[in-house]
C-alpha cells in the first residue's frame, strides 16, 4: 500500500474521529443547560408559590381590617338612629302633651268667654231694669231726658258758647294764616332764582365779509333758500362782522345758529350743503334736549320718570311762557313745591314731579289739539305716569277740582314762580301767541307742506305741496288765507301773506 494511501485513510479516520468528539462535546454542552434551565423553572415556581401565599396573606388582612371598620361603622350608625328614634319618641310626647295642655287652655278659654258674655247679659239686663225704673219714675224715655237736658243746657250756655267759638274761630283763622305766610315766605326765600327772559333774535359773528356774501349768495339764493330749510329769518345789515337770526320759535332759532355757525366753518355754502347742516343740526338740537330734560330731572332728584317723558321734558328749554324760560320755571316751581310739601307734611315725591312736568303739555300744544294741561294729562297717562301725579298737575290752572294736597301745593308753586317781580312778561307772551295763530291758521289749510311766521309777524311765508296744489290754486289759497287772518286774528298794520310753490326732482346716476 503506497503512503499516498495511508495518508488518505489516515486523514479519513482523523475526520470521523474529530466529528464523533465534536457531537459528543455538543451533546454534553446540551445536557447541561436543560438542567439549568429547569433548575431556574423550579426556583421561579417557588418564587411566585412564596409570593401568591404573601399576596393572599395581605388580602385577608385588608378583608378582616375593611370587615372590623364596615362593623364599626354600621355599629356607630345603629347608635345614631337608636338616639334619634328616641329623640323623635320624646318629642313627640311633648307634643303629645302640649296639644293636651292647648286642649286644655282652649276649653278654658271657652268657659271663660261664655262667662264674659253671660255677665255683659247680667249687666246689661241691670241697666236695662234701671233704665225702665229710672224711667217710671220719673215719667219720660231715657231719650226724652236726654234731649230736654240738652236743651237746658243750650238755653243757658248758648250766649257762652256763640262767644267763644266766635274767639276759636278768629283766632283759627290768624294762626293759620300766620302759619301759612311763614311757609310761603321760607319756600320764597330759601330758592331766590334769577330770572332772565329769552330774547327773540340771536347774533352770529362772521370772520369777513367774503363770508356775508357767502351766505347771501348769487342774487341771494343761498339765504333764501337757508330761510326756507329752518323757517327763521336772517337779518344781513350794515354791520360788520355779524349777522342776526330772528325767529319768534326758539327751537328753530337755535337750529339755524347750529347750521350757520357750521357752515361757517365748512365754507362751503350752497342750497345743497345748507340742508345737509341743517338736518345735521337738528341732530344736535335733539341731543340737547334730551341732555336738558335729563339734567332738569337730576337737579329736581326726581328718577321714576319714563325717559319718553324726559325727553319731551327737554323740549321745554326752547319755550317760553311770558319771557320766562318754562323748563327753568318748571325746575323751580319743583323745588317751592317740595319745600312747601315738607312743611306741610305732604307727599314730597309727588308734588316735586307734578310740579315739573305741570306744563309738559307745552312742548307739542303747537302739534296737538287741546290746552296744554290736557295734553299734559294725556302725555302721563300714555307713559303709565303715577296717577297721583296726574291728578296734582292737572289742577295747576284750577280748570279741574282739586283733589288733594298735593294739588294744591302744585298750583300755589306756579303762582309764587310766575308771580315774582321780573319773571314775565305779558306783552312777550301775547306777541308769540298771536304769532303762533298766524301758524296755525296757515297750516290749517289743505295742502299746506308748512310755513314759517317772519319779519316780526307782518309776513307769513307757505310752502306748499307742488303734487296737490296748482298754481292757480296756489293764488287762490293766498287770497283765502288772507282773509282767514283778517277774520280770526287781531293784529296791527298789515301781513303780507307769501305762498311759494316749488318742485325739486332727485334721481341718482348708478
Amino acid at each position: 500500500m503506497s503512503s499516498l494511501t495511508i495518508l488518505i485513510l489516515f486523514t479519513g479516520l482523523a475526520g470521523l474521529a474529530g466529528m464523533a468528539l465534536g457531537y459528543f462535546i455538543r451533546w454534553a454542552i446540551t445536557f447541561g443547560q436543560k438542567g439549568s434551565a429547569e433548575l431556574k423553572i423550579q426556583q421561579m415556581m417557588l418564587d411566585a408559590q412564596k409570593e401568591a401565599k404573601k399576596i393572599t396573606t395581605e388580602a385577608e388582612g385588608k378583608a378582616h381590617e375593611m370587615e372590623e371598620k364596615v362593623k364599626k361603622e354600621a355599629k356607630e350608625k345603629e347608635t345614631q338612629l337608636s338616639k334619634t328614634e328616641e329623640r323623635l319618641i320624646k318629642k313627640e310626647e311633648l307634643l303629645d302633651k302640649r296639644q293636651t295642655d292647648l286642649k286644655k287652655e282652649e276649653e278654658e278659654a271657652k268657659r271663660k268667654l261664655e262667662k264674659i258674655v253671660q255677665n255683659q247679659e247680667d249687666v246689661e239686663k241691670l241697666k236695662k231694669e234701671e233704665e225702665e225704673k229710672l224711667a217710671k219714675i220719673a215719667g219720660m224715655t231715657k231719650e226724652d231726658a236726654k234731649k230736654i237736658l240738652i236743651e237746658t243746657l243750650e238755653k243757658n250756655s248758648e250766649e257762652d258758647i256763640q262767644v267763644r267759638m266766635q274767639k276759636l274761630e278768629i283766632a283759627g283763622e290768624e294762626k293759620l294764616e300766620r302759619k301759612a305766610k311763614e311757609i310761603l315766605t321760607s319756600a320764597i326765600h330759601r330758592l331766590g332764582n334769577s330770572v332772565a327772559s329769552d330774547v327773540l333774535s340771536t347774533t352770529i359773528s362772521i370772520p369777513s365779509d367774503d363770508i356775508k356774501g357767502k351766505i347771501i349768495g348769487k342774487e341771494g339764493k343761498n339765504i333764501r333758500a337757508f330761510e326756507k330749510v329752518t323757517g327763521v329769518e336772517l337779518i344781513v345789515d350794515d354791520t360788520p362782522g355779524a349777522i342776526t337770526i330772528s325767529s319768534f320759535n326758539p327751537i328753530r332759532r337755535q337750529v339755524a345758529r347750529v347750521a350757520l355757525e357750521d357752515l361757517i366753518i365748512d365754507g362751503r355754502i350752497q342750497p345743497a350743503r345748507i340742508e345737509e347742516f341743517v338736518e345735521k343740526a337738528k341732530e344736535k338740537i335733539n341731543k340737547i334736549i334730551k341732555e336738558k330734560g335729563e339734567q332738569a330731572v337730576y337737579e329736581c332728584g326726581i328718577y321714576n320718570l319714563d325717559p319718553r317723558v324726559i325727553s319731551i321734558l327737554g323740549r321745554l328749554h326752547f319755550r317760553t311762557s311770558y319771557g320766562q324760560n318754562v323748563l327753568q320755571h318748571s325746575v323751580e316751581m319743583s323745588h317751592i313745591a317740595g319745600m312747601l310739601a315738607e312743611e306741610l307734611g305732604a307727599n314730597v315725591e309727588v308734588a316735586k314731579t307734578a310740579a315739573l312736568v305741570h306744563d309738559i303739555g307745552k312742548a307739542v300744544d303747537h302739534e296737538v289739539q287741546g290746552t296744554h294741561t290736557e295734553i299734559g294729562k294725556r302725555i302721563l297717562q300714555k307713559f303709565n305716569s303715577n296717577e297721583a301725579v296726574i291728578r296734582a298737575m292737572e289742577s295747576h290752572h284750577e280748570e279741574t277740582p282739586f283733589t288733594s294736597i298735593e294739588s294744591v301745593i302744585v298750583q300755589v308753586s306756579d303762582a309764587i314762580s310766575g308771580g315774582r317781580p321780573g319773571a314775565r312778561r305779558d306783552t312777550v307772551e301775547n306777541y308769540l301767541k298771536r304769532l303762533e295763530e298766524l301758524e296755525s291758521i296757515a297750516n290749517s289749510f289743505p295742502g299746506i307742506d308748512k310755513s314759517y311766521a317772519l319779519q316780526a309777524g307782518r309776513e307769513i311765508r307757505i310752502f306748499v305741496k307742488p303734487e296737490e296744489i296748482s298754481d292757480i290754486e296756489a293764488k287762490k289759497l293766498a287770497r283765502e288765507i288772507a282773509l282767514k287772518i283778517e277774520k280770526d286774528l287781531k293784529y296791527p298794520g298789515e301781513i303780507k301773506v307769501n305762498v311759494i310753490r316749488e318742485s325739486k326732482v332727485i334721481e341718482y346716476a348708478r
